[in-house]
């Protein structure tokens, strides 16, 4: 028989689901807490990798070839071991081990690393043997002899940082899984270590092969930061065997295979960026590499932090079948995103001048370099919210081991990608604008629609989440950014003679706290929350 809604048994349950759900909520945000503080040291040293390459490389032959080696490495390692396994992998491994299944785990974790191990190792073998012609008819066949030459030469010394890196992913992967989140997280750190110590150290003999083996010796740092976390795991044991009989084994195939699809697609656009960018503009190619990562900054410290903490926790709801739970969380994870990505979004735009120049600007990087990085960003910046969006509802597909669904909308809106590289370079040089914008432009448009879609598609998939919520979160940070954008945009027209690092410090401070006001005065619940719990820590103390 149905008790009725104000029962003590209906009320008494409830209560227990608010609690459960404010426990879960609070342990997906001090996991994005840890990530995130990772993160932000991690792009920090890498910010300094990034403006000790551009001052002392600039956007030249030697940095264009550098960046486009170190592109078809990055396409290796993401192709067999980076998101598609780690999507597919830590599902299966958070299953069993929610299941009390520790030992088989660590049975399909060992044969996890074997298949890629080998798998890694004969395609940077095939690299290495065949580096000029994936330069010549793959990679950047708009190259001249000396940058071709120069390209294949980088390529066979990076590739081997490839093998390192996957498995360096997959004990990121696992250690996520125990819910253990800052070395995996500051693990970016040390390879950005390794690529300043190229540059400050082997550079003075090698020149940009210093920065090359600084890559190699960031991936070796990039692993080894990881294993003390790693040794201490119970049951922490590795074996050198492959179970191909395991039906985990399988089941991570098959949760692989569509997911790999999703990831080739996007590397080729990544790839097709590097292609179009050959043809173009000398240093188009370095622009698009520099100006990216200031849009992934804080991309990774909003989304990628409360994505990577946010899916064992889903991968653990769904394995409990505990989906009204995961509902509220994935609603409340996606207000926090929105409102964080918003105004970082629109803080890009109108700063990327001043960002750039203070960052890049010296030596090697000159004026119109600063205008090449500047312009490939304000085209990246405006998909921000996107990106940050696609990442949270990939997770949400993962956890429910749907790898299927987000692949499809991702090779769907990758191919637009592609299409609409060409038509934006097409119109870019038309208008007389810089063609390398229209590929920045491509990538965030298609991004857009991916995140839609994935949104309305997984709403469906869970049996609806608190859109009335989210949208109320999208409205109100919409309004807060355009008051913080003008106030921003008013501090530049009379700081206009300021230096660089003065005009960001009084336009992120003033903006932020006019932000938060503005979210304020509109009742937003995540400012309130904040605000009670300052308050209770006020009446501790």
């Amino acid at each position: 028989m149905w008790e009725k809604e104000d029962s003590p048994v209906i009320m008494a349950g409830m209560q227990i689901e608010t609690k459960n759900e404010n426990r879960v909520n609070h342990q997906i945000a001090r996991g994005a807490v840890t990530v995130m503080a990772a993160f932000v040291i991690s792009n920090l040293i890498g910010l300094a990798a990034k403006i000790l390459t551009a001052r002392y490389f600039g956007t030249g032959i030697e940095s264009n070839a550098f960046f486009a080696a170190n592109r078809f490495s990055e396409i290796l390692f993401n192709l067999v071991a980076g998101g598609a396994l780690g999507s597919a992998f830590i599902p299966v491994f958070t299953g069993m081990l929610a299941e009390g299944e520790t030992k088989k785990a660590w049975r399909l974790a060992s044969s996890i690393v074997n298949i890629v191990l080998v798998i890694l190792v004969v395609a940077s073998f095939l690299t290495i043997i065949f580096s000029r012609q994936v330069v010549q008819n793959i990679l950047a066949p708009g190259f001249g002899t000396e940058a071709e030459v120069l390209t294949a030469r980088l390529l066979r010394v990076q590739v081997l940082s490839t093998v390192i890196f996957g498995m360096s992913g997959l004990v990121m992967g696992i250690l996520n899984a125990h819910q253990h989140f800052f070395l995996p997280a500051i693990a970016p750190a040390m390879y950005q270590v390794g690529w300043i110590i190229g540059i400050g150290v082997f550079r003075q003999r090698l020149g940009i092969f210093g920065l090359a083996w600084g890559v190699v010796l960031g991936a070796v740092l990039h692993l080894c930061v990881q294993i003390p976390k790693l040794a201490k795991l119970p049951f922490s044991k590795y074996t050198a065997s492959i179970h191909f009989k395991m039906p985990e084994v399988k089941e991570v195939a098959l949760l692989m295979g569509p997911r790999l699809l999703g990831v080739a697609v996007v590397q080729i656009n990544f790839l097709l960026n590097t292609f179009l960018a050959s043809y173009q503009t000398g240093g188009s190619i370095t622009a698009l590499s520099l100006a990216f990562p200031l849009m992934i900054m804080p991309e990774a410290a909003i989304a990628q932090s409360i994505a990577i903490a946010s899916l064992p926790t889903f991968s653990a709801q769904v394995a409990m079948k505990k989906f009204e739970e995961m509902r509220h969380s994935l609603s409340s994870t996606l207000r926090a995103v929105i409102l964080l990505s918003v105004p970082a979004s629109i803080g890009l735009i109108l700063l990327r001048f001043p960002i750039v120049t203070f960052l890049y600007k010296g030596n090697a990087f000159t004026n119109d370099s600063v205008a090449l990085v500047a312009w490939a960003l304000l085209w990246y910046a405006l998909g921000l919210v996107g990106h940050s969006l696609v990442e949270i509802s990939s997770r949400a597909f993962y956890a429910l081991h749907d790898t299927k669904t987000p692949v499809l909308v991702g090779i769907g809106a990758m191919t637009g990608n592609l299409l609409l590289s060409f038509l934006f370079t097409s119109l870019f040089s038309g208008l007389g604008w810089m063609p390398h914008g229209g590929l920045a432009l491509a990538n965030t448009s298609a991004t857009m629609v991916e995140s839609v879609i994935l949104l309305i598609l997984l709403r469906k998939k869970i049996n609806g989440f608190d859109q009335q919520s989210i949208t109320g979160a999208l409205v109100q940070s919409l309004v807060a950014g355009a008051v913080m954008a003008a106030a921003i945009w008013i501090i530049n027209r009379s700081g206009a003679s300021w230096q660089p690092i003065l005009s960001i410090f009084v336009s992120v401070l003033t903006g932020a706290v006019i932000y938060l006001v503005a979210l304020r005065l509109q009742n937003t619940a995540e400012i309130q929350v904040i605000e009670e719990h300052i308050k209770k820590r006020l009446k501790r103390s």
